[in-house]
């Protein structure tokens, strides 16, 4: 059992969403801000939660905060600059449009820890979520050659590492859905509220 001193929480708070029209860390799900779930799963796991984003709106969080290290970059860059920023060699990442993320499922990540992955993903309904994954700090060094390399999908990155995959079950499908339009809020709020 790795103990929470040695994880760091990370949450990708980046960018505008050009689908919402809004940053979507800030909208609202039952009167709470989407990046709160994501904080209030990681809390009781983590030793830190760094939230990795420019807008300084964030602060009011009260939580460590990182400027992306490569303006525009997506996930590779955001990913780079919360690991540079951490101290700990495991690192919990979520992204901030998840609000039905639970402790329960990031928990099964850290279950999974062994020596060889750097990186262990979710994976859902056949679907890899490296946006809801637990990484080895080291991987840093290999995405920032992505990243020189101009290399911006996240996936190719992740296939360059070792991976993992944690097939959820059933009872949790619901907890990985991500919110990019107003169509999926709504089919966020109809699970939240039943």
């Amino acid at each position: 059992m790795i103990d929470k001193k040695h994880i760091t929480g990370i949450i990708l708070a980046g960018g505008k969403s050009s689908r919402m029209g809004t940053d979507k860390g800030f909208m609202l799900l039952n009167d709470k801000p989407f990046v709160q779930y994501s904080i209030d799963a990681l809390k009781s796991l983590v030793s830190e939660i760094i939230i990795v984003s420019d807008d300084s709106d964030y602060d009011a969080f009260r939580l460590k905060r990182v400027n992306d290290i490569t303006k525009n970059a997506g996930p590779i860059a955001g990913i780079c600059s919360g690991l540079e920023a951490s101290f700990t060699d495991y690192n919990l990442i979520l992204s901030c449009d998840i609000p039905l993320i639970s402790s329960e499922v990031l928990q099964q990540l850290i279950d999974a820890i062994d020596d060889d992955s750097e990186i262990i993903q979710i994976e859902n309904q056949g679907k890899t979520m490296p946006l809801i994954a637990l990484y080895k700090r080291h991987v840093k060094n290999k995405f920032k050659q992505f990243l020189q390399q101009d290399e911006r999908r996240l996936r190719v990155a992740v296939k360059a590492c070792k991976s993992k995959n944690i097939i959820l079950e059933k009872e949790y499908e619901f907890s990985t859905m991500n919110v990019n339009t107003k169509e999926e809020l709504k089919q966020v709020e109809n699970v939240f509220n039943h």
